[in-house]
Parts: structure tokens; sequence; C-alpha cells
């Protein structure tokens, strides 16, 4: 119980507190003791009825002790006191405290890796170590990045507060790629995180309903995730072009390609419109044999001027399977830098079998067995591995 209150709600909590105390750390520190708290006594005294409620009071307290404490910072234990009176309110074009700790952290001051590790640590939850797997480095850079952008932040004076209307698009960037890896992390498992970055789409198209990149990130997550009771059949991960396509949500499918189609009429594609419009290309297909991989093709190629990639690459590699053959797509796949990535080994691994490599293709099925944790993933690689392994 506690495990799953603390990922739907310690991006709440961490973003309230940092509204209420204007200090990330004394924020991300209370909200770590107020769990720590629960941890000892909800077993013995049960879960409250409001489990959120409960943490950001505690976390509050919390705060407002250890600012009593430090009495060098009577600046903070000031504004503390005025927490027991009454919290501030603020008037802003973004209203939702999650979304704007996403804007906040994602100041041009700090560079967009750290505006994104950092939001993700303080919104999510997430830990360093799953921050990293996310951008494919070691868990020791992950950890000294957030480290420098939290010491950027305080030294460089950054303020937390809620960026004006007109300073909004300067910092969209950020705030789209933040919102995609929280997305990405509920694709991983997390399922909250998958719906919270949902939410938060849906918020930003309120806040920002002409812009096309929010519109098009809107809808590949609602593509992506219309797919999410398929992507999995006894505890092993399906493949798309083996997925039961009548239990993809249609109504998240039609609302998604509405989105696309808007942004075509709109006319200024970005890397998460492009995106968008291969899923859309899935959707539109009634089976796996129909799907029209020269249009995903087209789409990569395209992808690849616009924001070119490693991975966007490895993905286009595997339209180049479908068109031009397993040959040409391992030419290409041979070529990346991804050893890191669990599905370059994967990708790799089934060319590999395609065409007919079975020992080598064994291996790489169990170097992308090494890269991976999920059970699912994990399960899939080894009935795959089998396969080829005589």
């Amino acid at each position: 119980m506690i495990e799953r209150v603390f990922r739907e709600e310690h991006g709440r909590a961490v973003a309230v507190l940092v509204r209420v105390f204007g200090d990330v750390d004394v924020a991300e520190e209370a909200v770590q003791e107020a769990f720590a708290e629960a941890v000892r006594r909800w077993p013995d005294e049960g879960t409250p009825a409001s489990p959120a409620g409960w943490i950001i009071t505690t976390a509050r307290n919390k705060a407002i002790d250890r600012l009593r404490r430090e009495a060098a910072r009577a600046g903070k234990y000031a504004q503390a006191v005025l927490v027991n009176a009454a919290e501030p309110v603020e008037a802003s074009v973004v209203e939702d405290d999650r979304l704007r700790l996403i804007f906040t952290c994602c100041h041009p001051a700090l560079r967009m890796e750290a505006r994104v590790a950092l939001t993700l640590r303080l919104l999510g939850g997430l830990s360093t170590a799953e921050i990293a797997r996310a951008f494919l480095v070691p868990e020791k850079t992950m950890a000294q990045r957030l480290v420098r952008a939290k010491a950027k932040i305080r030294d460089a004076g950054i303020p937390y507060r809620v960026p004006e209307k007109e300073e909004l698009p300067g910092r969209l960037a950020g705030v789209l790629a933040v919102v995609y890896l929280v997305f990405n992390q509920g694709y991983g498992g997390r399922e909250e995180s998958g719906a919270e970055a949902i939410r938060l789409g849906r918020v930003l198209r309120e806040l920002m309903p002409d812009e096309p990149e929010v519109l098009g990130l809107l809808a590949l997550m609602l593509l992506v995730e219309s797919r999410k009771d398929a992507r999995r059949r006894d505890g092993e991960l399906v493949l798309l072009a083996e997925q039961d396509r009548g239990l993809w949500d249609r109504e998240l499918v039609e609302e998604g390609q509405a989105l696309v189609r808007r942004c075509l009429r709109i006319g200024r594609p970005g890397p998460y419109q492009i995106q968008a419009a291969v899923n859309a290309v899935h959707g539109d297909a009634a089976n796996a044999e129909d799907t029209r991989w020269d249009q995903v093709l087209q789409l990569y190629d395209q992808l690849m001027v616009v924001a070119p990639s490693p991975v966007v690459a490895l993905n286009r590699a595997v339209a180049v399977g479908e068109v031009q053959g397993a040959g040409a797509a391992l030419e290409l796949v041979e070529r990346l830098k991804l050893g890191r990535y669990y599905l370059f080994h994967a990708v790799r691994a089934d060319l590999l079998r395609r065409l007919g490599r079975d020992a080598e293709a064994a291996g790489a099925y169990g170097e992308a067995m090494r890269r991976t944790e999920d059970e699912a993933e994990l399960a899939f690689l080894r009935r795959r591995r089998a396969s080829v392994s005589g």
C-alpha cells in the first residue's frame, strides 16, 4: 500500500511543498521523511482515510520543524511560520501543481538533460538508477547530473515560480521531454506514471491548444496506451505484430488519430507528431499483414532529418527489415553504438534469427536478457532464445 501511495503521490507532495516553501531540497527531504514515517506508523495504526493528505501534512510539519531547528535560515523559518496561517494561492496560466513543477524545473539555465532528469526525480519519485536507465547512462553519471542541477538552481538563484505566458514556448521542449519520459516509465510497468503523463498531456493541450508538438505528444501517448491490454499475455511480452487487435482500446486509437489529422492540417511537423503518425499507421491496419511499412519507413526517414538519434535509427532499421529484408536491416543495426540498450540486442537477435544465424541470435538474445529486469520481457527473450538454441 505504501509503495503504491509513493508512486502515485510523491510528485504531488513534492510539488505542493516546493510551491509552499520555495526550496526543492526542503520539499524533497520532507516528503521522504513523511514516507519513512508512514512505513513506521501505518502498519500498526492503519492507512489513513486520505493517504495523500496525510503525507503532505506530515511532510509540511517536518519541513517546518527542520526549518525551526536551522536558526541560521531565518528567512526560511519566517516563510515556514506563514504555512500555519494560510497556504498561498498563486494565479497563473499553469494551475496544476505538478505541471507547475515541471515548468519550473525546465528553466533555460539548466542543460536539457538536467531539466528532464531533475523533474523525473522530483515529480515521479524515480530512483537515480531508473533515471539512468531511461537516459542510457551509468548510474554514477546520472547522480552527478542531479547534484549539479540542484547546485545550479541554488547558486544561480533560479526561482521556483510559474513562467509567464510569453515564456512558455521557450520551456516547451524540456516539458514535453519530461512528460514523454514519465509516460515511458508507465510503458515499462509503472501504470500510474503512464496515466499521469496522459493527464499532464491533456492539461498542456488546454494550456497551448494550437501547439502541434503538444498535440503530437498527446496523440503518441494515446495511441501507444491504446495497446496496453494487448501488450502482455500470460506474463510474457507480446510484440506488436502478434497482438490481438481486438484488445486495443478503439476510443484511444480514434482520439489519437484525430489529433494526428489535426497536426497534419497545422503543417508544422515535429518529432512527436511524426512518432504519433507512425503509431497511427499501425492503428489503421486491421492486422499485422496490412501494415503499410513503406509509410512507416518514410516517416522514420523524416524523423531522422528532424530529430536524428541512434534509437530512431534502430526503429528505422526495423522498418527497413520489413520493406527491404532482414539483411539490409542488420547492416544498419551493426553500425549503431547502442550496446547498453536492451532493445538493440533484441532487434539484432531477431534479425539474425530471420537470417538463419541461430547461434549468433542466441547470443544476442542473451545480451538483451542481461540488460532488462522486466519479467515479461525476460520471459519473451527466454522463449525466443530457446527457439534458436536447438
